[in-house]
């Protein structure tokens, strides 16, 4: 973790959030909380990409979920995280605390809004995941997510592995590896190398995630 000299900020996010917390740098792999720690600060990403994980009693691992630009993490009905945070790649990330927005702040109405806009994401994407792990086969999964993916990030490219995804989706590396190769096969994603890729039958996989 490293502080960001503010002469080396990108010139991004100057509203409005930029006063309202430090900029932080945070190598791949590296904790940016932990499960259970103190829930009292806030998180938006400025760049990279961040995943929230979660060890199970039995030893596994589940992914929450992927936060990329823009994206605000950390939010939390309780006192403490449920699930702990990781830079998936190297990211710089705004990190604040809830009650920075005192009333009376130059862009406080701004700031309550995006906390606002932030929660009502967040709680869409865990309805959507939900849904995804309970009523999609493997192929669908693995299909609907790119699509979501590509949604989310403006362009086809994985910031995750392999892994992440299976334990994302709930499937093992090998059926995710199997479903990616099916998709290309069947030609409804076209893959450049490992992690960049284009959706061919956009048609079909709206089709899956409405079904």
């Amino acid at each position: 973790m490293t502080l960001l000299d503010p002469a080396l900020q990108s010139p991004r996010h100057q509203e409005p959030f930029e006063g309202l917390g430090v900029r932080m740098v945070f190598a791949r792999g590296e904790d940016i909380y932990t499960q259970d720690e103190q829930a009292d600060l806030l998180y938006r990403v400025i760049s990279g990409a961040v995943r929230t994980t979660r060890i199970m009693g039995d030893g596994r691992r589940q992914i929450g979920d992927f936060y990329f630009r823009d994206d605000m993490f950390g939010l939390e009905c309780g006192p403490t995280h449920r699930f702990a945070a990781e830079a998936l790649t190297t990211c710089e990330v705004l990190v604040f605390k809830p009650g920075a927005a005192l009333p009376g702040r130059a862009g406080d109405t701004r700031i309550q809004a995006a906390l606002w806009e932030a929660t009502t994401q967040e709680l869409e994407r865990s309805r959507e995941h939900l849904m995804l792990l309970g009523r999609h086969t493997a192929l669908e999964r693995v299909g609907v997510f790119l699509l979501s993916l590509s949604r989310r990030m403006g362009h086809g490219e994985l910031a995750m592995g392999r892994q992440d995804m299976a334990d994302y989706l709930g499937l093992t590396i090998e059926t995710v590896s199997r479903m990616l190769s099916q998709l290309q096969a069947e030609g409804v994603v076209e893959f450049f190398g490992a992690r960049r890729y284009r959706l061919v039958r956009t048609d079909r996989l709206m089709a899956w995630a409405d079904a």
